[in-house]
């Protein structure tokens, strides 16, 4: 039996609550994830979270507590998101090539009366690379549903220097405060009947 809706199609986000034992069900929706005019890139990312959470529980049929999560790339204070082509991934590595960037997530827990939502911030140092690194990342297909263009959990990897925050926050879902903010809602991480030492 679910104890959770997951409200994104992310498998990235279902392999993390995995990762921490938390039996859930995949129930994704479809929300525009247009910034709002004048929109700070914090409000953005914990607006989407707690949007989606809120869907996710309606098409539950509000029974079950919902999840949320929003991530964005943030270079120079513009949200970076998905890509729309090839020219725009490879602007956005362009620019990501030998600096600091920010990646935000915010996530967010609906049981129909509370919203809780926390935005995690951590900080991204990419090495420089060269035009045909960039273009052959492009080419395996990684950068094409990627928030900035890279997903630091596959081949993207070898573009990061080095981070300062939480790795599982860059990859979908900063986890220490997923689980803070489930046990407000009564559950519980590591609800798994495997054996830990097998």
């Amino acid at each position: 039996m679910s104890v959770l809706i997951l409200a994104s199609a992310s498998p990235r986000r279902r392999e993390l609550l995995d990762q921490i034992g938390v039996p859930h069900q995949v129930m994704p929706v479809d929300l525009c994830e247009d910034p709002l005019d004048d929109e700070a890139p914090t409000a953005y990312v914990a607006r989407l979270a707690c949007e989606k959470a809120k869907a996710g529980f309606l098409a539950a049929g509000s029974v079950t507590p919902a999840l949320g999560s929003d991530t964005a790339v943030i270079l120079d204070d513009e949200i970076l998101g998905k890509p729309r082509d090839e020219a725009d991934a490879l602007s956005m590595l362009r620019r990501l090539s030998g600096r600091k960037h920010q990646v935000m997530t915010a996530v967010a827990v609906v049981d129909g009366e509370r919203c809780i939502c926390e935005t995690v911030i951590t900080e991204v140092n990419f090495v420089a690379f060269d035009e045909s690194r960039a273009r052959a990342y492009w080419a395996s297909g990684e950068p094409a549903d990627k928030a900035g263009a890279y997903g630091i959990q596959g081949l993207g990897a070898v573009l990061v220097d080095s981070i300062n925050g939480s790795y599982s926050a860059v990859v979908g879902l900063p986890l220490a405060q997923t689980a803070a903010i489930l046990k407000e809602f009564d559950i519980e991480v590591w609800q798994t009947s495997s054996d830990p030492k097998a």
